[in-house]
């Protein structure tokens, strides 16, 4: 018989559909569950909740796998939730390049792996999880029918669950830069040394949406990374686009992907701290047509919410300052703990000081590879918002 976790949930959460069960809504362990086995939960009524991996050194004390007591898991539970995924995909998006697993979205928390072309980059975040790698390595292989691996498990994450840092191939070695395809766009991706997975996955849409708004505009890409938006600006019309990152490593990706793609003539990279741009924009006078910004997770925890609120109305009041009358504002937070609702807060009170008024043209989230679950508040996280500011 497994060990049981009784724990307090008042307020249903984790019974209609959350699976995080956090330390302090534990009330005892019943049994001497290893960390990372699996352990029946049941409410403080004694009610049944379901199976899933135990942690008592993470905050997230227990992630749910499934509601049934009695199901196995085993690697053919694995493999029936990686299946289910790879149909949705197949079902939703092309799935040359897109994210075959979204965590707890998928029913496989902590888990993530994106697929780039011929190669899977899988990340196993939490102790339960990592404990099933080479699992989900053959179920993906045998759905996908991909043959190449590679572990990007380098986030700091893994550290709250005890587990250490480390990325490497999952099987045989093959190269880990490659091309793939975006809106038309050929992108290189490096599996081993890009951001996250080795490349975001996530803005295609939104990169596609500002179409309608770049032809024969002057453009500035703030946060451009390897330039997803000053790229798609380029090929839609854009008369000029300057890409702007902090990170010299970017900033030469960025270079190589406006080189594959004939883009140079109209695309110019370069390092810079954007809150320091845009400021002495404002000072000189400086204009464009399009500004778009799409900085990184600013707000890391909700404890961080006020900071990364003021940093997020910073960049957003220069930035409409620095845009000619009727121009275009592309805006966007990655950060779960930033809430819809209090994103466009802070782009209201931004305009509000900046004495500019806005008109709605876009709003967008996530691609359906990213699935939003409706249980899951903390699955909602990539806003975008393509305003013109008159």
């Amino acid at each position: 018989m497994r060990a049981r976790t009784i724990i307090r949930d008042p307020r249903d959460r984790v019974r209609n559909g959350h699976p995080w069960i956090f330390d302090n809504q534990v009330l005892r362990v019943e049994g001497q569950p290893a960390p990372g086995a699996v352990v029946q939960v049941f409410d403080d009524r004694r009610r049944p909740i379901g199976q899933g991996y135990f942690n008592p050194a993470s905050k997230i004390q227990v992630r749910i796998l499934t509601p049934d007591l009695d199901e196995p898991i085993d690697d053919d539970f694995f493999l029936r939730r990686v299946r289910e995924a790879w149909t949705f995909r197949q079902r939703m998006v092309d799935t040359g390049s897109c994210r075959v697993v979204f965590g707890e979205s998928d029913g496989l928390p902590a888990c993530v792996a994106d697929k780039f072309g011929d190669a899977i980059v899988l990340q196993t975040l939490s102790l339960g999880i990592d404990r099933w790698k080479h699992s989900l390595v053959d179920a993906l292989r045998e759905v996908t029918g991909v043959t190449r691996f590679y572990e990007r498990n380098d986030a700091s994450v893994r550290e709250k669950e005890g587990l250490p840092r480390t990325t490497g191939f999952l099987g045989d070695p093959f190269p880990t830069r490659s091309t793939i395809e975006e809106n038309g766009l050929r992108v290189q991706v490096d599996l081993a040394e890009g951001q996250k997975t080795g490349h975001f996955l996530d803005q295609r849409l939104n990169h596609a949406a500002m179409e309608p708004v770049v032809a024969g505009a002057e453009v500035l890409d703030c946060f451009t990374h390897t330039g997803g938006f000053a790229l798609h600006a380029a090929r839609y019309g854009a008369k000029q686009v300057e890409g702007l990152d902090i990170s010299p490593t970017a900033i030469r990706a960025a270079v190589v992907n406006a080189e594959m793609n004939g883009l140079t003539a109209r695309c110019a990279f370069r390092e810079a701290n954007v809150f320091d741009f845009l400021a002495e924009a404002g000072r000189t006078g400086r204009m464009w047509d399009v500004i778009v910004l799409d900085p990184p997770a600013f707000a890391k925890s909700r404890a961080t919410i006020a900071g990364a609120t003021r940093g997020y109305k910073e960049i957003n009041l220069r930035a409409m300052k620095s845009l000619r009358r009727g121009g275009f504002l592309v805006t966007c937070s990655c950060s779960q703990h930033m809430t819809p609702d209090l994103f466009r807060a802070m782009v209201a009170d931004a305009a509000k000081d900046a004495r500019r008024q806005l008109r709605e043209v876009y709003y967008g989230t996530q691609p359906p590879d990213h699935p939003v679950h409706w249980s899951i508040p903390e699955s909602l996280y990539l806003k975008c918002l393509i305003l013109q500011v008159l």
